[in-house]
């Protein structure tokens, strides 16, 4: 693939998922980590394509409840002969402050071969459009202080939020505080609903 030629973005699909496993086991590599990632195909199918009728909007699935809605969204990035070259994976977040939902971006990547061709910048130029037809406030995401890719985001406008310090819990610590629930006896126990993180198709 040349530089001339310019990628198709499109929501992924079932035959996606290895290609995009693939990348996420890539990006890891890049990121010097790739003993933390343990994504297999299994569980992105699971997460992107949860069994539901009537899936298959035209910027992501859409769901009929509940059971079916898929917390996680994904795009791929394709060239001339339809294979994966890059992907973007996300989900909806909501700002109660703003009292609108947003778009978080999980990962974005595009192989280095494909690199140069816009890919990335469409890929986000992609999420940013179903920001504005949504009416979403904020497409919003992570990366890694030593990322090159920092001043690419520079150039398209996005503002690095330094007053914010993000905070994990995993683990143990993660497990050890879930415990205090039992401890109190408060737990009511798991039940079909709403799920913060999966939102509306607005």
């Amino acid at each position: 693939m040349t530089s001339r030629v310019i990628p198709t973005i499109r929501p992924a699909r079932p035959e996606d998922v290895p290609a995009i496993v693939a990348m996420v086991h890539e990006l890891a590599e890049y990121e010097r980590a790739p003993d933390q990632c343990h994504l297999t195909a299994e569980q992105l199918t699971s997460a992107l394509f949860p069994a539901a009728p009537g899936r298959g909007a035209a910027d992501g699935p859409s769901w009929s409840g509940p059971a079916a809605a898929p917390a996680l969204f994904g795009h791929v990035a394709v060239d001339e002969h339809g294979k994966p070259i890059g992907f973007a994976l996300w989900f909806l977040n909501f700002s109660t402050w703003a009292g609108v939902h947003g778009i978080y971006l999980e990962d974005l990547y595009v192989s280095p071969p494909a690199r140069g061709t816009g890919a990335g910048r469409l890929l986000l130029a992609t999420l940013a459009d179903i920001c504005v037809r949504r009416g979403y406030r904020r497409l919003e995401w992570s990366m890694i202080d030593w990322n090159p890719a920092a001043g690419f985001y520079a150039s398209i406008g996005a503002e690095q939020m330094t007053e914010w310090v993000p905070y994990r819990l995993s683990g143990d610590a993660l497990r050890q505080l879930a415990g205090h629930v039992t401890a109190a006896g408060t737990r009511t126990g798991d039940r079909p609903g709403r799920v913060p993180d999966r939102g509306d198709e607005a």
